[in-house]
């Protein structure tokens, strides 16, 4: 008789993981389809944010949450202004980032790429939203100290990753098109030779 109970228990496991599967191969072609549409992507979090702060209005509460979330934003916009290959962290021979207009052309390639970065921080809302119904999450906190805390944090790592920029020549940002110009033409006072 066990292995009868034994043998429903499996398929019934089995057909759970193929439903999971399944559920998990569309959602990644959802997600796959939203990747070339990032202002709509970008659209949908700031609305999901904003749901998140009316619900934390909403109960005044649940600012550990929202700290938490804040901290785990700081340091996803870290990742997003840094370089793949940090400089000061990984000594080469030569410079890996451009740092005159004569170096050769190299595209700022970040740590954490934008769409993992939107992803990310679209999941922690989600996360924080979800912990909002949760009344054991709710720790009593006098929220002004929490906020000055994460803008003093905010204000010291920003004012480092600048610094950073400034070091290393880099905008982790595309304005606009790049444009190339090409050799100087040589004035007929510098050339050599006279025609």
């Amino acid at each position: 008789m066990e292995g009868v109970g034994g043998e429903g228990t499996s398929t019934a496991a089995a057909a759970l993981n193929q439903r999971r599967h399944e559920v998990s191969k569309l959602f990644q072609y959802y997600l796959d389809k939203s990747t070339p549409h990032a202002p709509y992507r970008w659209i949908g979090t700031f609305l999901l944010m904003c749901l998140y702060a009316l619900r934390v209005y909403y109960v005044q509460g649940f600012y550990i949450v929202t700290y938490g979330l804040g901290i785990y934003i700081l340091n996803l916009l870290i990742g997003f202004l840094s370089p793949l290959v940090d400089p000061e962290l990984e000594p080469t021979d030569g410079p890996l980032l451009p740092t005159k207009g004569s170096d050769e052309f190299k595209p700022f390639i970040r740590r954490l790429p934008e769409f993992k970065f939107w992803y990310a921080i679209t999941k922690a809302f989600c996360v924080a939203f979800m912990m909002t119904f949760f009344s054991m999450f709710d720790v009593p906190v006098f929220w002004p100290i929490l906020l000055c805390y994460w803008l003093v944090l905010f204000v010291l790592t920003m004012k480092r990753q600048i610094m950073h920029m400034i070091k290393y020549k880099y905008i982790p940002f595309n304005i606009g098109k790049q444009k190339y110009r090409g050799k100087k033409p040589a004035s007929s006072a510098s050339s050599p030779r006279a025609d």
